[in-house]
Parts: structure tokens; sequence; C-alpha cells
């Protein structure tokens, strides 16, 4: 099975997720598709065209076949392997900023509330309340996936942050304790559903929550919360220097959090190509796992999450590029991680077919990868999406195969749901 030797993949794959076996499905569909969508019946684009879009030297399209593209594509050329002119701006241009604007505020809004609010007794009995919801949350996002639950989670923290503003002594402490949390788990719903500016707006909050509990574990925690954010964006060393401020202190902190601190300094580790830190880390926070006794509400996957070290480590080594030793791994893990938990389950499946196809087994990684797309069209995780493209990028030696084309049709409704 040869490599595909063309330069512009993106447009292929898009190609064929879109069914378009061939350069010219691919010209007699985006021409039938242009000419309803601008009403011209002289719309044509050819498969030399075509051909030349995925080779070497692709050019770039006519604006109206730009809007033609995107709209077929759900990309725009410039997301689809073409050569940006300089000075290109998409036609939507001034509505996405407004769309932009629109959705900072919807993220911002539970968080920037202006006071002054009118004074209101607190008792301190809401504190346990609202701890007590924040498991029924944890659970429910294991179940749901993040966008039925950050209106709701959201709310809860405005609720709280209101609350605040009346409470005194002890009674605050605790809300500004329960409300970081609120705050951690609303970041970390926005960076589940792929809004990293909403995911970085929530982890600053928890800080600047934390910092004002004075709670050093809380404090701990929240940079942990930041250094999440960095590893979803690839920053292995950010993450590494977040981390390492976490763990300054590490006498002063409950096990959970250093164990907390230590298992994602690991994913830093693995970004920057250290696989001994991966391993010495992990091997650190393992013993300590025994230790975690703490009743604190938050931060809790460390006891929830079935293997919970062996999933940092597995996908650690899928980082790594170790298609073996973590597809070993993630073959262990599955075992023990419930049905129920779908979301999940998913992610780690779709990270297991990646390692499937590092470790030359094309044929396992689209067995694995027809479960998962099931799964993340349910639940719209947009982490279980971006794992989903990793694969796509290992599979790529296979894409002229049979196996590579069933890839592209197994995938093909999750990039519609995107």
């Amino acid at each position: 099975m040869t490599p595909h030797t063309g330069r512009n993949d993106a447009l292929r794959a898009a190609r064929l997720r879109r069914g378009w076996r061939t350069v010219e499905a691919a010209a007699a569909a985006l021409t039938e598709h242009g000419q309803q969508y601008l009403g011209d019946r002289q719309y044509t684009v050819s498969a030399r065209t075509w051909r030349r879009w995925e080779g070497d030297r692709p050019g770039w399209p006519a604006e109206e076949t730009a809007i033609v593209l995107h709209d077929a594509l759900g990309r725009w050329p410039e997301d689809l392997g073409f050569t940006t002119p300089p000075g290109w701006l998409r036609p939507e241009h001034h509505e996405e900023a407004d769309v932009r604007r629109r959705a900072f505020a919807s993220v911002t809004a539970a968080a920037l509330v202006s006071g002054p609010v009118a004074p209101q007794h607190v008792d301190p009995a809401l504190i346990g309340y609202f701890q007590q919801q924040l498991e029924g949350h944890y659970r429910a996002d294991m179940f749901l996936g993040p966008h039925d639950l950050i209106g709701t989670v959201a709310a809860q923290y405005q609720l709280i942050d209101k609350l605040v503003r009346s409470a005194k002594g002890e009674t605050r402490r605790g809300l500004l304790r329960v409300g970081a949390a609120y705050a951690a788990l609303v970041g970390w719903l926005y960076q589940d559903a792929g809004d990293m500016d909403g995911a970085s707006f929530w982890r600053g909050v928890t800080q600047e929550i934390a910092m004002r509990s004075r709670d050093p574990h809380l404090i701990g925690y929240s940079l942990v919360n930041q250094a999440q954010v960095r590893t979803d964006l690839g920053d292995g060393f950010a993450v590494i220097d977040l981390c390492e401020a976490a763990l300054d202190d590490a006498d002063r902190l409950v096990p959970k959090v250093r164990i907390m601190a230590m298992q994602q300094q690991a994913h830093g580790a693995s970004l920057t190509g250290e696989r001994r830190a991966v391993d010495q880390l992990l091997d650190d926070a393992d013993r300590l796992l025994p230790r975690v006794d703490d009743d604190l509400p938050w931060g809790n996957a460390c006891r929830r999450t079935p293997g919970y070290l062996e999933v940092q480590r597995a996908t650690c080594y899928g980082r790594l590029g170790l298609g073996a030793e973590a597809g070993a791994l993630w073959s262990q893990v599955l075992t023990i991680v419930p049905e129920t938990a779908r979301r999940d389950r998913g992610v780690y499946m779709a990270r297991q077919a990646t390692a499937a196809a590092a470790a030359r087994e094309p044929d396992h990684a689209v067995e694995i990868a027809r479960a998962v797309a099931t799964i993340a069209v349910e639940t719209r995780s947009a982490r279980m999406r971006r794992e989903l493209v990793t694969l796509e990028r290992a599979m790529r030696p296979w894409h002229d195969a049979p196996v590579g084309r069933d890839l592209a049709e197994i995938l093909a409704p999750v990039a519609e749901g995107t």
C-alpha cells in the first residue's frame, strides 16, 4: 500500500469525508452544489482543476468557488491546503467578528456580574448544598458531555458569586472554595467543548477565586487547571512551568493535588519528548495514590476514574509515538472503564485507534474508530473529535487503500456534526 504523494492532503481528506471517492466525482458534485448555491447553471469545476488543487501547487480558487467550497465542505480554502493570497479576508469576516463578540459575552456573563448586589443573609448550610450538587455535575459530565451542562453549572457559579458578596467570615471563605471548584468545572466543560478561549477565561476565574480563598490546595489545583489548557495547546514547557509552580511547596498540599500536578507535568514532558521524565513522574504519583484520603469535593478524578494513572501513561506514550506500548495499556484500561462513561471511553478508544495506526495495524484502528464515531456524534465532545483528527493523520499512509476509504466514510458523520 503506497502512501499518498500529493501535498494537499487536507482537501483530499475533506472530499473523502463527503464520500467523493475520486477527483472526477468531487468535481461533478461541487459543480452541482455550486450551481444550486449560486443559482448559476454555468458554474463548473473541472476534474483537471480539482486534480491541480490536490497537487503540489493548489493555487487559490476564485472567490465564488471559495464560498462554494466552504458551503460544501464546511471549511474555507486556507483550511483546505490552498495557498492563501496576501490580503485575503473571508466574505463573512465582519459577521464572524460579531459572532465572536457575542460568544465572548456569553462565556463571561456568569463571572462578570456588576455590583453592588442587595445584601442578604447567607446560611452556612448552603456550602454543603453546593458541594453535593458539584458531585452530581461531575457524574453527569461523564454521561452527557459538555454542551448540556455548561449553562447549568455557570448559572450556579453566578449564584455562588452573588452569595459571596453578602457572606462573611468562614461562610464567605467556604463559598469561595466551592466557587473555585465550580469555576474549574465550567472551564473544563468549555475545554471539552473545544472552546479554548472560554476555557482559558474560566481557568483564570478559578485561579482568582482560589487565591481569594487563601486555600493552598485550591491554588495548586488552579495551576493544574491552567496547565491542562496548555496541554491541549501543545505548549509542553508552559505545562511543566505551571506544574512545578504548583509543587513548589508540595509538603503543604494534600496527596491528591500533588498527584494531579505530577500527572499533568508528565503530559508536559511527553510534549517535550522526555519519556524518562514521564515514567518517573507517573511512578511517583502512583506511590502517593494510596494516601489520598481527603474529603474535598473537587479534583477527585484520581479516585473516580478507573486506571487513572495508566490512562495518563497511555496518553503520554501515544503522544511520544510509542504505538505498541500505548496500545497494550489502552487494552488494559478499557477492560475496567464502565460502558456508562461514554465520553471517556470514546476519548480513550480514539487514542487506542491512533496507537494501533502507529503500530502499523490500520485494520484494527478502523475497527475501533467505528465505535468511536457513534459516541462522538452523541456526545459532541470536541476532545474526541480532536483525537479523531489525530487518528486521520496517523492513517495517512493508507489514504488510497480500502481501509483508508473506510475510515473516511466512518468519520463523515462526525465531520458533519461539527
